[in-house]
């Protein structure tokens, strides 16, 4: 379907066939969803052997009864199992509850309001006359942004490239503007490309605590850490790096079991300096007299170290990679000749990135929700919800079956032509 070279007849006659084809759709009244990225219910099912598995054994191998007050770090066989994650020493790493986001939120909190290495260092000190600014690569994940939004953070864009944030944009910015105090980061299967950063990205990034003002702090979501689909892929260490050029209060790790085991029952984990960890804890001693350490116990029961954590996601792998190959087998047949459509191959994460042509993904949304498929809100992938081209659209096929994701795809498909030739006709 080359659009710039056909005809205006050409292009009427794919408008009423595309249309024709529209309308039988929707004459259907198809009902499918791929707009988040959850676990399906066979994904959770994996994890059921939580219910039940201490057999009322609630003293953990180091001695500790879970039931009770105390361990504001969590229990040592969670911690380790998240140090081993992120790859991070024991004595860097803290086991809270099942949201990270969670951790994210409360962190940044921190870092803005009270300091993470004391009052001096919180960003509305050290940030003079103005708000507080985060680098957010994009399209990026949209809680993040939300998140800078509820704190009053502003933001700034810079593009996602196949190995990571354009990372000569990311060290421009921060040394140009003084109110940088830090930058998002999803390292492997970035949200929702499915890029994983390079060696050398991370290496560039670990480096940024020595062009940054003394309070810049990268938040590393790395939530996608073992979730690969095409087997496992080693993602650089950025704490290794950031001994080398002495940046460790510079990077602020998090990771959770939540798309592991039971994403409502997970558990979370920051990973940082003992500074930085030591103003966390401050706060979070008075939020809590420690986390649901019998949650935790279930967890090392059932995922007693790294490797059978890795054999348990090859599990997860065996159900999402067919609902992968699905969308990307759509995408490929539909616009690989042609232009009406670009998008990355993905090993892993639980999303497609998909751009259109410029200034119709709004259209392309709204046409698939009228056809009975909903999608992520376009825009959503970027700060503010405002994607300055209007082109991206985050595909999330994790929940349907699927039988399901093909149906929906086709609907997809068919809308971004119908999107792409009404637009060229109107030219």
């Amino acid at each position: 379907m080359d659009l710039q070279n056909a005809s205006q007849d050409q292009l009427a006659q794919w408008e009423a066939d595309l249309t024709a084809n529209y309308n039988e759709i929707k004459e259907q009244t198809i009902n499918l969803d791929l707009t988040r990225g959850k676990p399906s219910d066979d994904q959770l099912t994996l994890a059921n052997n939580l219910d039940g598995i201490l057999e009322g054994n609630y003293i953990s191998d180091s001695g500790v009864d879970t039931r009770n007050y105390g361990g504001l770090d969590g229990i040592i066989e969670s911690r380790q199992l998240g140090a081993d994650i992120l790859g991070v020493k024991l004595e860097e790493i803290s086991a809270q509850g099942n949201s990270s986001l969670t951790l994210m939120f409360l962190a940044m909190m921190i870092a803005k309001e009270f300091g993470l290495r004391g009052i001096d260092s919180a960003w509305k000190n050290t940030v003079s006359n103005t708000k507080p600014t985060f680098i957010c690569p994009v399209p990026g994940y949209d809680r993040h942004f939300s998140i800078c939004e509820q704190l009053d953070i502003n933001m700034l864009t810079v593009p996602m490239t196949s190995t990571g944030p354009d990372m000569d944009a990311v060290e421009a910015l921060i040394k140009s503007d003084s109110s940088i105090v830090g930058l998002w980061c999803v390292p492997k299967y970035s949200n929702p490309t499915g890029v994983i950063y390079s060696d050398e990205t991370v290496e560039r990034i670990a480096k940024l605590g020595q062009i940054a003002n003394s309070s810049f702090c990268v938040f590393w979501d790395n939530a996608y850490a073992t979730h690969d689909i095409n087997g496992y892929k080693q993602l650089a260490n950025i704490m290794d790096y950031c001994r080398e050029f002495n940046t460790t209060n510079n990077v602020i790790q998090f990771a959770s079991t939540s798309k592991i085991t039971h994403a409502g029952a997970g558990v979370a984990f920051i990973a940082s300096s003992s500074d930085n960890l030591d103003g966390i804890r401050k706060v979070l001693s008075t939020l809590s007299i420690g986390p649901d350490k019998v949650n935790q116990l279930r967890h090392h029961k059932s995922l007693p170290d790294f490797e059978s954590l890795i054999e348990h996601m090859k599990q997860h792998a065996k159900l999402l990679k067919p609902r992968f190959d699905c969308v990307l087998k759509h995408l490929e047949n539909n616009f690989s000749d042609n232009d009406l459509g670009e998008w990355e191959a993905v090993d892993g994460g639980y999303f497609v990135s998909f751009n259109s042509k410029p200034n119709l993904a709004k259209t392309i949304v709204k046409l698939a929700s009228e056809a009975g498929v909903k999608l992520t809100p376009a825009g959503a992938t970027f700060p503010y919800g405002k994607d300055p081209e209007d082109r991206n659209i985050r595909i999330a096929p994790s929940v349907p079956t699927l039988e399901q994701v093909d149906q929906a795809m086709q609907v997809f498909v068919l809308c971004v032509k119908l999107a792409s030739v009404r637009q060229q006709l109107g030219q």
